[in-house]
């Protein structure tokens, strides 16, 4: 998302690039029981060599080497500040980059893009040219394992503000986090997530837009960009994709 100025008043701290980074461990921490954490984790601590584009701050793979994981273990990601609370860690590889800046070489056994990051790639051309770079950096046979949310399922309805979640900061002020949509245009969802104080004083707008393919033109991107599609499943129990799926969760093969 591109950060936009945002008023707040003389009195209260604006929360820094650094500050946003650190308040999403606190709010999505990869230990926690968000039921994708299993999913990926089974399918990292079976590959020798993963690479996780838009890595963010790194937990996951920060969750796999701390449970064991001894191969190659590599995060690329385009924010810097989230970048810097990765590089936390030094017994694994950080790279500051987009998906399509990706120059490895059949190096991967294991490719993964979690969180929701696939739907920030925007353009067809981005698109094509992440997944380009994607299948190149992974082995013959190697895979790419990504979850996309499923447009019939609107997920957007509900990022309003009066669905706020709150959070508490390294400081321990509580805080508000709440969205709010601009528009929907084709499969493009524009809005804005604003932090503030719990009396309201706003510390910090982004704002950011989002892609939600369905499978028929996600699965016509892929086959295009060399990769297979191995399977797609609806929830994160692997369960089948149905009319009632929020997720479009998918493991592709380089062929």
């Amino acid at each position: 998302m591109v950060l936009e100025a945002a008023a707040v008043p003389n009195d209260a701290a604006v929360l820094t690039d650094a500050d946003a980074a650190e308040l999403y461990d606190l709010q999505y921490p990869w230990a926690g029981p968000h039921p994708s954490h299993p999913y990926y984790a089974e399918l990292m601590m079976a590959a020798d060599s993963v690479l996780d584009v838009g890595c963010g701050t790194g937990s996951m793979l920060h969750f796999a080497r701390d449970s064991g994981h001894r191969g190659r273990l590599v995060g690329l990601d385009p924010d810097p500040a989230m970048l810097d609370r990765a590089r936390r860690r030094t017994d694994l590889e950080w790279v500051l980059g987009r998906a399509e800046d990706a120059r490895w070489d059949r190096e991967f056994e294991l490719a993964t893009m979690v969180s929701h990051a696939f739907q920030c790639l925007l353009g067809d051309d981005e698109l094509r040219r992440s997944l380009a770079a994607i299948r190149a950096a992974l082995r013959d046979g190697g895979r790419f394992a990504f979850e996309t949310r499923h447009p019939q399922a609107r997920a957007w309805l509900e990022w309003e503000p009066v669905n706020a979640s709150e959070a508490t900061d390294a400081t321990g002020r509580r805080l508000r986090v709440f969205h709010h949509v601009e528009s929907v245009e084709g499969d493009l969802v524009t809005f804005t997530e604003t932090t503030s104080l719990a009396d309201g004083a706003v510390l910090r707008t982004d704002r950011g837009t989002l892609r939600f393919l369905d499978v028929p033109a996600l699965n016509e991107f892929l086959t295009g960009a060399g990769f297979a599609v191995e399977a797609q499943y609806g929830d994160w129990d692997r369960g089948p994709l149905t009319g009632a799926s929020r997720e479009i969760i998918t493991i592709a093969r380089r062929v």
